[in-house]
């Protein structure tokens, strides 16, 4: 659930293996970079908590980091964020439609797939996922985003996935889509089990 007391609630559920993550865990991290014993680790961190307190001013109401173990040794990474925004068009189709066609024509995408999904809420809903290159950033990235609307009609939600492991980027696309078809405006029934522990990138099932 979103706690962003300025949106509406919104439900979803993450696979095993993803951490909900907020500026206001630091420390935590810090720790975890201690542990790892790693200059590099610690340095990466730090930008990452930085650019966490600045999504928050962009409409970001949840992230989350992925961590799968990888053959033969290794973890694969990523970041998860559900942002929401108030729309001004009136129609939800071409509000998804005008936001999918902007996050495409991104100059950043080297490479990318577009499709429109159909979800259990019949709500409109489009995936724009490929290979994005970052100025300053050594190597590619892999991304996949989802817009969609709100029923009240007057949000907007969008989701992404990144991550660096491009080599991955197919299954990446299955979990965001999956994350995507459990979204939900009502509180759903608490007695339904979430998932927890952690797997494999290629284990990952909702």
């Amino acid at each position: 659930m979103t706690k962003d007391s300025t949106s509406p609630p919104v439900w979803f559920r993450l696979p095993p293996g993803f951490h909900d993550i907020g500026p206001g865990d630091a420390a935590s991290l810090d720790a975890f970079a201690e542990a790892l014993d790693s200059s590099a680790a610690q340095g990466e961190l730090s930008k990452l908590m930085d650019s966490l307190e600045k999504l928050a001013g962009h409409d970001v109401v949840h992230t989350a980091l992925g961590f799968h173990p990888e053959e033969p040794v290794g973890v694969t990474t990523s970041l998860f964020s559900l942002t929401i925004r108030r729309v001004e068009q009136p129609n939800p189709r071409l509000a998804v439609a005008r936001t999918a066609l902007a996050i495409a024509r991104s100059t950043l995408w080297t490479s990318a797939v577009r499709r429109f999904i159909d979800l259990p809420s019949a709500l409109p809903c489009c995936l724009v996922a490929g290979i994005i290159s970052v100025p300053d950033v050594e190597h590619h990235l892999f991304q996949a985003r989802i817009a969609t609307v709100h029923p009240d009609g007057l949000h907007l939600l969008v989701l992404d996935l990144t991550s660096a492991c491009t080599e991955h980027a197919a299954s990446y696309t299955d979990i965001l889509e999956a994350v995507a078809h459990t979204i939900q405006f009502t509180d759903p029934d608490p007695g339904v089990p979430k998932a927890s522990g952690t797997s494999r990138i290629l284990e990952v099932l909702l």
